[in-house]
């Protein structure tokens, strides 16, 4: 029977140890047991390990691990067939209870900004990416910029004029989600909220903390029910309008008919009633930005557990990645200008990583470490 070759490295490697703690004069200098105090014995490994308390990171809620039936919660009218039910287990993680907004996102772009001025100084243009090169900076931040024309160039013959110069820089909207980022650009944005947190841990002798990401498909889903399994709506009921008459969320409740939930565009942050969970505009105002790849035939592919469907050649680290490949990324909630029926918790949809969009954003996720103490659900 041929043996494992990296089980069979061990072995050997273990028995040349043990021959080695056999003689007086080791023979890699390796004494015999109990050097450490510890009489010979394993006793909860290596002194002296800082300690570990999970942390709630500021403007995230907690989402406790469980069991629910991802998928469709109602009819599928446009007979799609890309949602079926399955039954998967979602970790414990941590979400942000609204959409990042116009004024979290210009904290980046500022930041980033002021780093890229102090490396290129007065440094001519085309001398400028040259300075970014030579100082190891990615120059794709050179995008971080969300895109304002999206107002415009989304929607033909429509006076998107105003809101595009005012959106994203006017107080008025600070409040507001951010839109008219691509896929790449949220990835962005998460990957300097984790630098920029753990620095300041690192000074202060924290441990780092896990990475703030987009979360999974799944994640997002099981997130919007808010503990309701099957439940239509995030608030769980199967209307969209509650018993006074008014609109649960901001999206499009019919045809040239904007306005009837209060705005005819995004809508700020905690407009609307959150889930059980805390979460805010899990449904409507803008859609959202998930890890995963979009593939009609996914749901039947992904493992049962924290499911995430992953396609290789759009990843940069993998052997069979591919430039010129442009995937197709999950976007899921809908937004102010859809109908109901992508505002429902099952409802799936994509848009290509590097498109932006006016009726697009994004939230963070973050993987809870350890098993939780069960008091901050």
């Amino acid at each position: 029977m041929r043996l494992n070759f990296n089980f069979a490295k061990g072995v050997f490697l273990i028995g040349i140890l043990a021959i080695a703690g056999l003689s007086s004069c080791s023979l890699l200098g390796i004494g015999g047991g109990g050097e450490g105090g510890d009489a010979g014995q394993v006793r909860d490994g290596i002194p002296g390990r800082e300690g570990w308390a999970m942390v709630n990171p500021y403007g995230m809620v907690p989402i406790p691990a469980g069991t629910f039936h991802m998928g469709q919660t109602d009819e599928d009218p446009a007979s799609t067939q890309i949602n079926f039910n399955k039954q998967v287990t979602i970790g414990q993680f941590f979400m942000d209870d609204t959409e990042i907004t116009n004024n979290e996102y210009r904290q980046f772009v500022y930041y980033m900004r002021d780093k890229l001025a102090a490396i290129m100084g007065p440094l001519p243009y085309d001398q400028q990416l040259r300075a970014l090169v030579d100082a190891k900076i990615d120059t794709t931040t050179w995008g971080m910029y969300p895109d304002t024309t999206v107002w415009v160039r989304d929607f033909s013959h429509h006076m998107g004029d105003p809101i595009q110069d005012y959106y994203f820089w006017h107080p008025g909207y600070d409040d507001y989600p951010v839109v008219g980022v691509t896929w790449e650009q949220a990835n962005m944005f998460s990957n300097w909220r984790t630098l920029y947190w753990n620095e300041f841990r690192k000074y202060n002798a924290d441990p780092v903390m896990p990475n703030f990401r987009l979360p999974s498909e799944a994640e997002w889903e099981y997130a919007s029910r808010g503990g309701r399994d099957m439940a239509k709506y995030p608030w769980g009921g199967p209307y969209i309008r509650n018993s006074l008459g008014c609109m649960l969320a901001n999206f499009k409740p019919g045809r040239g008919n904007f306005y009837d939930d209060g705005y005819a565009y995004t809508s700020p942050i905690r407009a609307f009633f959150p889930n059980d969970y805390g979460i805010y505009d899990m449904s409507g105002n803008v859609a959202e930005w998930c890890l995963d790849e979009f593939n009609s035939a996914s749901v039947p592919t992904v493992w049962d557990l924290n499911p995430q469907f992953l396609v290789n050649k759009a990843i940069p680290s993998h052997p069979n990645f591919d430039p010129n490949y442009v995937s197709k990324k999950v976007i899921r909630g809908g937004s102010w200008k859809d109908i109901a029926y992508y505002l429902q918790t099952g409802t799936r949809t994509y848009e290509y990583r590097d498109s932006a969009r006016a009726y697009i954003g994004f939230r963070n996720a973050m993987t809870h470490l350890g098993r939780s103490s069960g008091f901050e659900f």
